[in-house]
């Protein structure tokens, strides 16, 4: 489990096709701490560590991660949003994400908002809970953030500076594509109204 609070910018260094996987390895400064099997959250896709070779580290997508996530678009030297999973004790700063990539959106419009700056997403319609609510939760890239202005088919977040400098937010434009995991007390409340008025 992951609280969307981002904990660094890593690089991708390389990529490795096998098969129907790509292993990527990435550069980030807590690599030396990290042990085999442990799982970080990149760009808000839930990875478990493979292999560890000094700032470097390397983690392996398959097929379904990379069909339902932007992981399959990443090219050399592109920046990735990395969070180590929570422990027990630490402070939910953000809110509940499980590193479980609902869908991609794409940015349709970034505007200045005198220091910080308003981004609009635009997503295919599922149903199912896949949604936002006005100041609701939901995860992008990773990034736990408060909905604005929600349609059913899109939504808008205000980006602070400091998030604007310390994730890959300074990256994302108009055309973009992002991951989107909305939240899951709104999936499972939206199950449970489905499963009572089909019975």
């Amino acid at each position: 489990m992951f609280s969307g609070i981002v904990e660094a910018v890593a690089e991708v260094t390389a990529i490795r096709v096998d098969r129907q996987n790509k292993d990527f390895t990435l550069r980030a400064p807590f690599a030396s701490e990290l042990k085999i099997d442990q799982s970080i959250a990149h760009n808000g896709v839930c990875l478990t560590v493979v292999a560890i070779d000094g700032d470097c580290y390397t983690v392996t997508a398959m097929k379904e991660t990379l069909d339902r996530s932007n992981l399959g678009l990443l090219e050399v030297g592109d920046e990735v949003n990395v969070e180590r999973s929570m422990r027990p004790e630490a402070l939910l700063d953000g809110h509940i994400v499980q590193g479980h990539v609902d869908q991609t959106a794409r940015c349709t419009a970034r505007e200045d908002a005198d220091g910080s700056w308003y981004y609009t997403f635009e997503y295919e319609p599922r149903g199912g809970g896949l949604t936002t609510v006005e100041k609701g939760s939901v995860a992008v890239n990773g990034v736990s953030l408060t909905v604005c202005d929600p349609t059913p088919s899109s939504f808008r977040v205000a980006i602070i500076p400091y998030t604007f400098e310390h994730t890959n937010f300074r990256r994302i434009d108009v055309g973009t594509v992002v991951n989107l995991e909305f939240d899951i007390v709104g999936k499972y409340i939206a199950r449970l109204m489905e499963h009572y008025l089909n019975r």
